[in-house]
């Protein structure tokens, strides 16, 4: 009886977590979101997206490769009015990225941005690991200015270097689009180096909070 008991409880709590994995997985449909949704709450959602994406992306492209760069040299002679005359490694693309988010959210909060992102900004940030803690903390910074945008404020003006004269609105648009952007871009340096980027995989994996 007592090993029949404990069978039965065992089978209990998996049936209960499971349950519980279910719920928490289910997506909210377009009624319900229409009764709780928020600008704040739909711009962070897409920027979490983004987020899966950029994060998975350098977490997949293992240390030795993060000097990579796809083609070496300058832009045909040209001199870009925006980042640098060459094409980034891969490391810098993952710096620039989260640069310019602290950039973002800095300036939603009325804050002094950090200055020349688009060449690596001021973070010492170097290393594998430097930099995929560096990009983590940058969209938690992205998100909570993202979501605490609502109807009262979505319009009020923003000046700064990055995106600037614009609205709060508007800003976060263009962290949407810049996230995106970078994250076409480094899709194409795993590619080339026979790395299939995590969120097109047929089971994506969770991303590392170590």
């Amino acid at each position: 009886m007592k090993i029949y008991a404990c069978r039965l409880l065992t089978i209990l709590a998996l049936v209960v977590l499971a349950s519980s994995a279910a719920a928490q997985s289910k997506q909210p449909t377009a009624t319900e979101l229409s009764r709780t949704e928020t600008v704040g709450s739909a711009m962070r959602a897409i920027i979490e997206h983004e987020k899966y994406e950029l994060r998975s992306a350098a977490e997949a492209m293992p240390t030795e490769k993060y000097g990579f760069r796809p083609a070496e040299g300058m832009f045909k002679g040209e001199h870009p009015p925006i980042g640098p005359a060459e094409v980034r490694t891969f490391a810098e693309q993952i710096k620039h990225v989260a640069c310019g988010n602290f950039a973002f959210a800095a300036e939603m909060d009325g804050k002094t941005p950090p200055a020349h992102c688009d060449v690596g900004g001021p973070s010492p940030a170097k290393t594998r690991a430097e930099l995929l803690v560096y990009l983590r903390d940058s969209f938690a910074a992205l998100e909570k200015s993202i979501g605490a945008i609502d109807a009262k404020n979505m319009f009020d003006p923003i000046d700064g270097p990055y995106g600037g004269p614009t609205t709060r609105l508007r800003l976060a648009g263009l962290c949407i689009w810049h996230a995106a952007d970078h994250y076409g871009q480094m899709t194409l340096y795993l590619r080339l180096n026979g790395i299939v980027p995590p969120a097109s995989r047929p089971n994506p994996p969770a991303l590392s909070e170590k």
